[in-house]
This record gives C-alpha cells, structure tokens and sequence, in this order.
C-alpha cells in the first residue's frame, strides 16, 4: 500500500482540511458565537469576519491511560477523621485558591479561551446555513439561479482528501519512465558489453572493472529518481454550475414614519440587512424592490432605503397599495415567485388597519409565496398587529412576529426563513 505525504507549503488559509474539520466539529459553539456577533455589530459592518471565542473546556481531548487496578493498601499518616471501611467524599469543587499577592479569586486556577479567527465567507455560511425561500416554485427557467457541484476533470492543486491516486501513479510513472529511460539504455548496454567481456577469455581486466563502476554509478542515479513527487500528484477538481430554477422578487417594505424612533429604525435595517445578505449570497438574479413609507410610499433604491432620512405621519395602506400596483405592473404572479417583508412599529392610523386588512386578504396574500411581518415594539400591539394576526389563521404563507430588542434579529430571521421539512 502506497502512502501519500503532502510536503508542500500551505498556501494563504494554511491548514484548511484541519480548519473545516475544527469549524464542523464545534460549529455549535462557533453558531452561537456568530449569532451573538450579529447583536454586538453595527450596520456597516455586519457582513465582515469574526473572532470566534471558545471555551477551553470544550476542546479539551479525552486521554485513556492504563489504570494502576488491583488492591492497593496505604498508610496516611495523621489521620484522625477516618477507620477502616469508611467511604472518603469528594473534595469541593473549584479547587483550592493561589498563593500569589493583590486581589485574587478563591476558584482556583483556569486557562484563557481559546480565540481564532473566521473569514467573511465563513462567516455568511454559517450565518445562513438551514435558510431558504419558503414555498419556492418552480416557474419560468430563466431568472433565479442556485448552483450545483459536479466533477470537473483535474487539476495539480488541491487538498489530501481529493487526491485521486491512480492519476498521481500514472504521472509518477510516466516521469519516472523519462528521466530514467536514457539510463537504463546505457545500463543494458553496459551490461551487455560486461556479459561479453566476462565469456572472452583474455579480456582486460581493467575494463571489467571500469564496466562495472559505470554500472554502479548508474543504478545509482536511476535509484535517485523518487516514486512520487509534487509534480505528479493530480486532485479530483469540483466546479459549480448554474441551474436556472425559477425567478423570484423581494418586496420591502419599511416604515419610516416619525413613530419609528432612530433605534427602532435601527434594527428595521438590521433586519433588511440580514436578508439582503441571505438573497444576495444564495440566490442569483433575484430581484429586491425596496418601498419607504410614512403617509405616502415611494419605491426607492437600495441606498435611499437604507439611509434617507425622510419622516412623516403613517399609513401602512399606501406601502400595501405601491406594492401591488408594482407587483402587477412588472411581476406577474404565474411567472414570478413574489415574496414581502414588512418592517414596522405597530403605530398606524386607527381607521387605515382594517383597510390593509383588506388589501392583503384580497389582492397580496393570494398571489404572494410569503409574506413576513416584524413588528418593533416593546409597547402592547395595536390594530394592524391584530388585523395581521387574523389574516395568519386564514392563510398558511403569512407569519407575524415581534422583535422586542436587538438580540431577537437574528433568532426571528432565522424562524421566519428556516429550510422546510420535506
């Protein structure tokens, strides 16, 4: 059985078969930490990289060692406290304190966390993993685009694991055949010529010897040429293909009325932000329609959503009203896979409910695939998250939450856009 060593130098993500193996071994705690890491950021910043802080009790390794056994008898001198048969307790936990000077804690000694560093796109992976577009179907062919893994020949670089080893030995020998071909030519004929010079009677001892140098310091240099080397190592290669599946629009719908304080509006982009990213990483070409609103809605562009500073009073309605008309315009809904989310505090004009009310039963629940609402609110809820939860009993592809607090983003996104059982 051959064994392959790979002695070439890592290149820059150095160790990346042991890293992938590290980040699945503790993705649990790795999650977390990412999870957490999207509360502590701000807006700007929320798709880069991340320290990862693990505790070092959790990647300490079992060790088996060869236990003593048997029957063991020891004397203790100075015991006061116990007779024979007597069954000793366990000490208390936490250890006995130190010996050092200064303020220090009774729980005796520890070791620091263990921290390493993620990369931005190990960073998405983990923060979208088990995510998708609930109810997506199949329509048109033409616009949304996931990817496949398939083979794609191969190549000289790659990881251990891809190693494909009848390529690597048939490279081995076809090198070795050439660099030794020559040599073992001169070899049989100088072998030849030794043969016939041994069978000759009166043959010059002296050229005998000479032959026989030669043909040691040849097989010496055939032997020179190594089994296998980095030049002949051939890795499995994997490529990712395009499968257009379906096309699909977003619709965003965010309020900015003067209720929405510049907190609540905060985490309204936090929420957008992270779904951007979600569509944006994994599905190609599909669309995002962004739609302010306060007493009147605008369909505006992706950095006017995020960051125009316009106010107003509020009426949900008009956001509901742009999106439909948009939506019937430029999205038919037997060629488009239509989805929403709307973003608000709750505050609405009293009598302005019960017409969105209205408006999503009759014209958008029934032709969109989901339609998520968050409300921002630490308030008791009003109208229109009364109106929204009676729709939720009615139709199956809307959902209704609430975000109380930065730290429920996260936790509620991935509620909302969970991978489906099938």
């Amino acid at each position: 059985m051959a064994n392959f060593i790979d002695r070439r130098l890592n290149a820059k993500g150095k160790s990346t078969v042991n890293r992938q193996r590290f980040i699945n071994r503790y993705k649990q705690q790795i999650k977390k930490a990412v999870s957490d890491a999207v509360t502590r950021r701000s807006v700007t910043d929320i798709d880069k990289g991340e320290k990862i802080s693990i505790p070092t009790r959790d990647i300490s390794e079992p060790v088996f060692h060869q236990g003593q056994g048997g029957i063991r008898e020891r004397v203790h001198p100075g015991n006061d406290q116990f007779t024979r048969g007597d069954q000793i307790e366990r000490p208390p936990a936490g250890g006995s304190g130190g010996s050092g000077q200064g303020d220090a804690s009774n729980s005796g000694e520890g070791q620091d966390d263990f921290v390493f560093q993620i990369s931005k796109d190990e960073y998405l992976e983990l923060l979208f993993e088990d995510l998708e577009l609930p109810n997506l179907q199949r329509n048109r062919l033409n616009k949304l685009v996931e990817y496949e893994t398939y083979r794609a020949g191969f190549t000289n670089d790659g990881v251990p694991a891809n190693i494909n080893i009848v390529r690597s030995l048939r490279s081995s020998l076809a090198r070795r055949t050439a660099m030794t071909a020559d040599k073992k030519r001169q070899l049989r004929e100088l072998e030849q010529e030794l043969a016939e010079l041994q069978n000759t009677a009166g043959a010059s001892a002296d050229r005998i010897i000479a032959l026989q140098e030669e043909i040691d310091v040849l097989k010496q240099r055939i032997a020179k040429v190594p089994f296998i080397d980095t030049f002949d190592l051939r890795f499995n290669n994997f490529a990712k293909r395009e499968i257009p599946t379906s096309q699909a629009v977003m619709f965003c719908l965010m309020d900015v009325s003067g209720s929405m304080d510049q907190a609540t509006k905060d985490m309204a982009k936090r929420f957008y932000i992270l779904l951007y990213l979600f569509l944006t990483r994994t599905y190609k070409n599909l669309e995002v329609v962004y739609i302010r609103h306060h007493t009147q809605a605008k369909e505006v562009d992706e950095h006017e959503f995020f960051y125009s500073q316009e106010t107003g009073g509020t009426i949900v309605s008009s956001a509901l009203k742009l999106m439909h008309e948009v939506q019937q315009a430029r999205y038919p809904a037997d060629e488009w896979n239509i989805y929403a989310a709307q973003a608000s505090d709750g505050d609405n004009w009293a009598d302005d409910s019960p017409l969105c009310h209205q408006i999503l039963e009759k014209q958008i629940l029934p032709t969109v695939r989901y339609y998520s609402y968050i409300e921002i609110t630490n308030r008791p809820h009003q109208t229109l998250w009364r109106e929204y939860e009676q729709l939720t009993e009615k139709f199956d592809n809307m959902a209704v939450r609430n975000i109380r607090q930065v730290e429920d983003i996260y936790p509620v996104f991935r509620e909302l856009f969970k991978k489906q059982a099938v």
